[in-house]
């Protein structure tokens, strides 16, 4: 388990005690490449293959806490990448489904996740930027690659009430985590969180559009 680096993201300003108790009880090393495993419970994003990253794990914390997940939540996910972040979300809402656009990480994903004992997760393959349509609407929604801009679909698949977290930037070296609040009759209420860097959000359309 880690239990210690539950301990350590407390000491740097992680509150939300059930996000905590996700950390706690989701063993990171099962999400690492085995070449890694001494470093899975380091506060530092690891490569895990295709150009991608197992994001730091203060990160996937704080974006977790800014859902402000109950448990009763259906949330969609995009880019899967190891399916850490996923693991923690299924550990806090009701049903998680992400879409990777990668089918070896969605795979590698489906079998940790599987190893870690979470059937909370439903994967698809595709392309995130159009989010998961057939699923929607959803009543919170996670980014961990990095978009130019919002996608408008990723809007539109938001619930009223619904929490939208995501990094944008299209140059890594300025990115600001965005949270976009959509209010009962659909307005959208947006606040910038915080510096980060995530790797780009791969889509096969450059402008996704609702």
């Amino acid at each position: 388990m880690s239990e210690a680096l539950a301990r350590q993201l407390r000491s740097v300003g992680i509150r939300d005690e059930r996000v905590l108790t996700a950390v706690a009880t989701t063993p990171r090393r099962l999400f690492v490449p085995s070449f890694l495993l001494e470093e899975a419970d380091a506060d530092r994003p690891l490569p895990i293959g295709h150009g991608q990253t197992i994001s730091q794990p203060y990160i996937v914390a704080l974006m977790t806490e800014w859902l402000r997940l109950r448990g009763d939540e259906r949330v969609l996910e995009i880019g899967t990448g190891s399916g850490y972040q996923a693991a923690i979300l299924a550990r806090l809402a009701r049903e998680v489904f992400s879409v990777e656009i990668v089918p070896d990480l969605a795979t590698r994903a489906g079998k940790a996740l599987e190893d870690a004992g979470i059937e909370n997760v439903h994967i698809r393959v595709g392309d995130g930027s159009r989010g998961w349509p057939e699923e929607a609407p959803f009543d919170r929604i996670i980014v961990t690659a990095a978009p130019a801009r919002i996608p408008d679909a990723l809007v539109a698949q938001l619930a009223p009430g619904g929490r939208l977290v995501v990094p944008v930037g299209g140059d890594p070296e300025h990115q600001l985590l965005h949270l976009v609040v959509k209010g009962p009759n659909g307005e959208l209420e947006a606040r910038e969180i915080l510096p980060v860097r995530f790797v780009p959000l791969v889509s096969t359309d450059p402008t996704p559009r609702a």
